[in-house]
């Protein structure tokens, strides 16, 4: 299952691959349709009197969504066509726009899937509208590749729980900086964010070495089950890490930091211009 955040009309929608189709959450289908500040309590309404009361079927099924705290909960999700029953369900002057972006929505994915690189252009553009340069944008993408072919990896030899995953790559990033990822994030002053979207050049840079080096150590290893793959993840992350320390040692400075990309949007908008006015002079 892979999950993606959606935006309509500047709302947050969480969305998740599930059985070939995707699913939302009616949560923040409610949130958009109503304006409701209640939305949960919204829906609890509404399934009471659609499916309790006329003792039909339920539309939804429960499946991992990430919350505001950063963790994933049992959320009620639906597909597109329970999506479209809900709209019918709920007055509202936003029902035919959000149809229109629930289409929308399916047709990208089949376009995706039949030609994957769709996915990574629409990627870049979120990031680009985002205020992220375009060197940043390669790097982050070549990251999500690489920490793809990880994961494909450990699901091959033994990997099962997400929990296992989580320790896994807790290993990786413990031995490259220092620090877990959650505990990365804290130093960041993040919340329900990604870490990686929140780094730079260098942090990026080494967190997908820390990864590739354990892909590899794991295939020349032929490593199975988790003991051995987390033996690969600590031997991965220190390659990462002794590099870190070796960059560090000749700036005289660290390279981790706190800095996040919410902190200076405009200064990063900025060094983009700046870029761009200097391409700009030497055409």
């Amino acid at each position: 299952m892979t999950n993606r955040l959606a935006l309509f009309e500047r709302k947050e929608i969480r969305k998740i691959w599930h059985k070939e189709e995707w699913y939302f959450s009616v949560v923040d289908i409610i949130a958009v349709l109503t304006d409701s500040p209640t939305p949960r309590q919204y829906w609890g309404k509404v399934k009471d009197r659609e499916f309790v009361e006329l003792e039909l079927s339920p539309i939804w099924v429960q499946l991992k969504l990430p919350s505001k705290d950063g963790k994933n909960y049992e959320t009620d999700c639906v597909n597109t066509e329970g999506a479209f029953r809900i709209i019918q369900s709920i007055p509202s002057k936003k029902a035919e726009p959000f149809k229109l972006w629930l289409a929308k929505t399916g047709y990208e994915r089949m376009q995706e899937i039949e030609n994957p690189e769709l996915a990574q252009q629409r990627m870049k553009e979120i990031f680009k509208s985002k205020g992220y340069s375009d060197e940043w944008i390669e790097k982050r993408v070549r990251g999500i590749a690489i920490r793809d072919e990880l994961t494909d990896e450990w699901g091959k030899r033994g990997a099962q729980t997400k929990k296992e995953y989580t320790i896994l790559t807790a290993e990786i990033a413990k031995a490259t900086f220092g620090m877990t990822p959650s505990e990365y994030k804290k130093f960041k002053g993040l919340q329900k964010e990604n870490l990686r979207d929140h780094m730079d050049d260098l942090e990026l840079i080494l967190t997908m070495l820390g990864e590739a080096t354990t892909t590899r150590f794991t295939r020349d290893r032929d490593s199975k089950e988790f003991p051995n793959l987390k033996k690969d993840a600590n031997d991965g992350g220190e390659v990462a890490g002794s590099t870190r320390k070796n960059i560090e040692q000749k700036l005289g400075k660290s390279v981790v930091s706190s800095d996040n990309f919410l902190e200076k949007p405009e200064e990063h908008k900025r060094l983009e211009n700046s870029k761009k006015n200097s391409r700009n002079l030497n055409i």
